[in-house]
């Protein structure tokens, strides 16, 4: 009976990456964004009619309102379950892009994509690794977590060319229409795969002795209240806000920087971006699975400091050719994939699964703060100068305290409830169906 339930693991981490390949779409921005700006200088009659300072607002709200949802989305994960919550957010995604393929009003635009659209990315993305992580052994949490994650960095492989098509052929207006009937189909389908294991389940490792996490502390079940006065959660926020907003600057920019090189294909930029996003979360979960989450994270911000860094000649020289402008945005992509599946293992490592729903939603907030401050400021300082030159030597500089940070983590233990509280908790545990 044991086997049966094991084998559900694979369908539920599976089902939760196909969730991901389709909200994975808010990292094709940049494609809709190279088409906004086109009407906008084109000054076509019923174009849109936004001020250029203004290019990523929708993205940058939309990646605030996806954070923040994560809160309520993760309690309502932790009290009515993945289907509910991932049908939920395939309702709200779908009327948003429907709403968003009526009009070209910037405020439309803003609270189509940006608050529709990014409150049920943060619904769906908040049931699809819960439940898997569920199924599996401690030993297992990144490399699980890296695995399901992996369909959103890695949706833009489709989603770019596809969108590019799409736009060139029908419009941007109807491929927003596209995108929402398909999605809200999409989710509505694979939510119904979404299921945690059955009251008193026990992975079949931690049953033979391997229920602990990498650094050997035994797991625990803290609260939110526990989980928020611990200085470990406030340093992982700060690494989270300065990783997640970095990565998403270049994200939500990458085709138009590609534009000058590889013209109308600047979409195959996007999708390989895409490529290393979505390796950088499997490669990063694993092998912090073996040497440890903050040596991993360490190391990844550490690289990606030099990528930036690199940025500033390589986007500036005119010279550059396409290959080594599609190279840079892989190893960009893939050390920002690794952020999205360390730090849901750091909140089941230092706090449990108990709460992990709320509890990661909360961290979570960081990487939507990051996104909406790293891209307007990157935008602002952009439009001014015409360059993104002080956009990566700011993201550079931020990476390297950030991987300064990660030691800090090391050293501060997980929460351990009190020993008659650990029973009771892990009695209620077997009780509850999230």
């Amino acid at each position: 009976m044991a086997e049966k339930y094991e084998n559900k693991g694979w369908l539920v981490a599976f089902a939760g990456t196909f969730i991901n390949l389709a909200l994975g779409i808010l990292y094709t921005w940049s494609i809709f964004k190279v088409s906004i700006k086109q009407s906008i200088e084109s000054k076509a009659v019923g174009g849109f009619n936004w001020s250029l300072d203004a290019l990523n607002d929708p993205y940058s709200v939309c990646c605030l309102v996806f954070a923040f949802s994560m809160i309520l989305a993760g309690k309502c994960q932790d009290k009515y379950g993945p289907k509910i919550t991932a049908l939920i957010g395939g309702i709200l995604v779908g009327a948003g892009f429907i709403w968003i393929s009526q009009t070209t009003s910037y405020v439309s635009w803003v609270a189509g994509f940006g608050v529709l659209a990014g409150c049920g990315i943060g619904f769906g993305y908040s049931s699809a690794t819960p439940p898997a992580l569920k199924w599996f052994p401690p030993s297992k949490t990144g490399m699980i977590a890296g695995i399901v994650v992996s369909g959103f960095g890695l949706a833009s492989v489709y989603i770019a060319p596809l969108s590019t098509h799409l736009i060139g052929t029908w419009g941007l207006q109807k491929t927003m229409m596209f995108f929402g009937i398909s999605f809200l189909v999409a989710l509505t389908i694979f939510s119904r795969f979404l299921i945690n294991p059955p009251s008193g389940y026990v992975p079949q490792e931690t049953r033979t002795g391997g229920g602990r996490n990498p650094a050997g502390a035994p797991l625990n079940y803290a609260t939110t209240s526990e989980m928020l006065k611990t200085p470990a959660f406030w340093i992982l926020w700060t690494i989270y806000f300065i990783g997640a907003g970095a990565g998403l600057m270049i994200i939500g920019s990458v085709a138009a920087m590609a534009k000058k090189s590889m013209g109308e294909a600047a979409f195959i930029a996007v999708a390989i971006m895409a490529v290393g996003n979505a390796g950088g979360r499997v490669v990063a979960g694993t092998l912090s699975d073996k040497i440890g989450r903050s040596y991993t994270l360490a190391l990844m911000h550490g690289f990606q400091a030099l990528m930036m860094f690199a940025s500033i000649y390589i986007v500036r020289n005119e010279a550059t050719g396409p290959v080594l402008l599609v190279l840079l945005a892989t190893f960009i992509g893939f050390n920002y994939g690794t952020n999205l599946s360390l730090f849901p293992s750091y909140v089941k490592d230092q706090w449990g699964l108990k709460n992990f729903g709320l509890n990661y939603g909360l961290l979570f907030t960081a990487w939507g703060v990051g996104g909406a401050v790293l891209s307007r400021v990157s935008q602002m300082l952009t439009a001014r100068s015409g360059s993104f030159t002080s956009s990566f030597a700011m993201a550079g500089i931020l990476l390297i305290v950030s991987s300064l940070l990660s030691s800090l983590v090391r050293v501060i233990k997980p929460v351990r409830p009190q020993p008659g509280r650990m029973v009771k908790e892990t009695l209620a545990m077997r009780d509850v169906t999230v």
